[in-house]
C-alpha cells in the first residue's frame, strides 16, 4: 500500500476560514508526511515536517505551533516521550496522534502521554482536518497546571503526585484533598472547605473524614510532616516541623460500592495501594475493637 492511500484525498473540501493555523507534522514515512503536508496546504493550514524525534523537538523549541500531528512510532525519542514533554508546558500545542496502533490500551497509553486527540490509520484527511480545527478552537486553559508546593507536585491531568522526584500513590480522596490544600499556596484549609471541594454534597457536616483522610495523607507523603494542622482553623501545607499524624485507619471514604470488584480503582495514579486494608471513614470512631480482653 502506498502512503497516499492511507486517507481519501477526494475529501478535501476547503471551507471559508478567517483564521491561520501552523501544524508539525511528525512522520517518518516521508510520502505519508508529504502527502498529509500537502492536503492541509489546501485546507489553508501551514505544515512543517519532522521525520524522527530529535528534528520535532528542535522545531517546537523554535517554532509556535497551534497543534502536532504526531506519530508515535519514529526515529529517536518516539511520540509518547514527545507528548510527556510538550504537556509539560504550561501553553504547548496541542497533540493530535495519528498512529496505525489502534487498540484500546494504545490509545490509553497515548492520551495518559498527553495526547488531545487520537486518530488511527487508515483516515480521511478530512477527518483529520476536522480534528485540528476543533483543537484549535478549545480554550488554551484546557489542561489544568501542574501544582507545585513545598517540594510537592501534583499533575491533575495525569493524576500523579510527587515529593522530591518520589511517585507517590494516593487514594482518589486523598488526591482530591492534596488538591485542594495545593491550590492554596500554603494558606489555611478549613475542614469545611475541605468538605465543600473534596466531598459531594450528601458528605455528613459533623464527619471524622476530613481529619482521618489528612492523617492517612501524612503518613503517604512520608516524614517531615508537610500538612499542619493549625488548631481551631483547619490545615496548610509546608515545610518546618508538624505535629505526629493524628492515630487513625487509612480510609477510603469514596468507595464505590463496585470498587471491590476493582480495587486498582483506589489509586490516583499509576501506582498500587498500601497492602493494609482501609477502613470506612463514616464508621472509624464507632466501630467496636474486636479483640477480645485478656
Amino acid at each position: 500500500m502506498q502512503a497516499y492511500d492511507l486517507f481519501d484525498t477526494r475529501a478535501i473540501h476547503p471551507l471559508p476560514y478567517g483564521g491561520r493555523m501552523r501544524v508539525l507534522i511528525v512522520e517518518d514515512e516521508v510520502f505519508l508526511a508529504e502527502a498529509i503536508r500537502d492536503g492541509l496546504r489546501l485546507e489553508a493550514i501551514a505544515a512543517d515536517l519532522a521525520g524522527d524525534g530529535d528534528t520535532a523537538l528542535e522545531l517546537l523549541s523554535i517554532n509556535d505551533y497551534d497543534a502536532v500531528v504526531l506519530d508515535r512510532d519514529i526515529p529517536g525519542p518516539n511520540g509518547d516521550a514527545i507528548a510527556r514533554a510538550l504537556s509539560a508546558r504550561p501553553a504547548g500545542p496541542r497533540i493530535l496522534m495519528l498512529t496505525a496502533a489502534g487498540r484500546l490500551a494504545d490509545k490509553e497509553a497515548g492520551f495518559e502521554s498527553g495526547a488531545d486527540d487520537y486518530l488511527t490509520k487508515p483516515f480521511a484527511l478530512r477527518e483529520l482536518v476536522l480534528r485540528l480545527r476543533a483543537l484549535e478552537r478549545r480554550p488554551a486553559s484546557g489542561r489544568p497546571p501542574l501544582l507545585e508546593w513545598a517540594g510537592l507536585r501534583l499533575d491533575p491531568f495525569r493524576r500523579e503526585v510527587y515529593r522530591d522526584d518520589r511517585y507517590i500513590a494516593l487514594t482518589r480522596k486523598q488526591f482530591a484533598v492534596l488538591q485542594v490544600l495545593l491550590a492554596a499556596e500554603g494558606g489555611v484549609v478549613s475542614a469545611e472547605q475541605l468538605l465543600e471541594q473534596a466531598w459531594d454534597e450528601n458528605a455528613d457536616p459533623f464527619t471524622n473524614a476530613v481529619r482521618i483522610t489528612i492523617s492517612a495523607l501524612r503518613k503517604r507523603l512520608g516524614e517531615p510532616w508537610l500538612i499542619h494542622t493549625v488548631a481551631g482553623v483547619g490545615y496548610r501545607v509546608g515545610p518546618g516541623a508538624g505535629a505526629a499524624p493524628d492515630p487513625g485507619p487509612d480510609p477510603d471514604d469514596d468507595r464505590l460500592p463496585d470498587d471491590a470488584a476493582a480495587p486498582d480503582d483506589d489509586t490516583a495514579g499509576r501506582g498500587t495501594p498500601d497492602a493494609n486494608p482501609t477502613t470506612d471513614a463514616a464508621t472509624a470512631t464507632t466501630t467496636p475493637d474486636p479483640t477480645p480482653a485478656p
